[in-house]
């Protein structure tokens, strides 16, 4: 673990001065060492071929070939009790090795025992449906294909899931920029009012953390809707729209309220955390 330094200007400079540092990964023990997977292992090895085996974190670790990931699954639920998969996903390793780690996170109720089946396949490769076996598979490798991609082999409603269907690109791969193409900045504005009004309107934030609660010419602020362009610089919310932090009569219970009403003037901001 590095030494602490202060970050007070980490908006300046990166505080790892180290270009090609890496983070050391998970440590990995061997799967000797846990009686219950051991046996479970064995088992799955008669049945599979298995690239690699180990425990991290209390996890079994396996990592299959990517074809065999259907009966895999099958089999680790219906023959070792495995029966619940709690997460699926992938994992953008394009850059260095021209592909996706996919991993499957599934857990036995009945040995409080978790495997984490694991493979990988090449950029354009397609993968099999585990839906069939598990129904959450269902959103999460829609999910996956949204955000990342990677085409699902007989699913049967393989759509996008978060995204627009017209959505241009995969958000969650690294080379997506960060602050949207212009695709991005411009969809709702071309979408709801037209190219034509783009100069009128302006690009849409991508920042999360760009809020500013006076800014009338956004699609959002914090604090009650007000006219658009209206100047309300001065703090001064417009007379018909004053600025309110609960509904009106507040939270009560048989007449008697229960949290107290908050008033602007009477609040604080703090200068450092307690």
């Amino acid at each position: 673990m590095r030494a602490y330094s202060p970050k007070n200007d980490v908006q300046k400079k990166s505080y790892y001065n180290d270009r090609f540092h890496v983070v050391p990964s998970v440590p990995r023990t061997d799967v000797q060492t846990d009686e219950v997977f051991l046996n479970d292992l064995t088992i799955f090895k008669e049945k599979f071929t298995v690239l690699d085996a180990y425990l991290e974190k209390g996890h079994l670790v396996i990592i299959i070939e990517a074809k065999n990931n259907l009966k895999a699954v099958k089999f680790l639920k219906e023959k070792l009790s495995y029966d619940m998969m709690m997460e699926l996903s992938a994992i953008d390793y394009i850059a260095s090795r021209q592909g996706f780690e996919i991993f499957y996170e599934m857990l036995s109720m009945s040995k409080h025992k978790r495997i984490r089946v694991k493979c990988f396949i090449e950029e354009k490769e397609e993968l099999s449906s585990v839906e069939s076996v598990f129904k959450m598979a269902n959103w999460s490798e829609r999910e996956m294909y949204d955000m990342y991609g990677v085409k699902v082999k007989n699913h049967h409603n393989l759509k996008r899931i978060l995204m627009p269907d017209d959505w241009y690109d995969y958000p969650l791969r690294k080379t997506y920029p960060l602050q949207g193409d212009e695709t991005a900045q411009w969809y709702e504005v071309d979408k709801i009012f037209g190219k034509e009004a783009r100069e009128a309107i302006g690009p849409e934030i991508r920042d999360g953390a760009a809020i500013d609660r006076y800014d009338t010419t956004r699609f959002a602020r914090l604090g009650h809707e007000v006219p658009y362009g209206v100047d309300i610089t001065n703090g001064k919310e417009p007379e018909h729209t004053p600025l309110a932090y609960q509904e009106e009569g507040g939270v009560g219970l048989f007449g008697v309220r229960i949290i107290k009403e908050l008033h602007e003037d009477k609040s604080v901001q703090l200068k450092k955390r307690r």
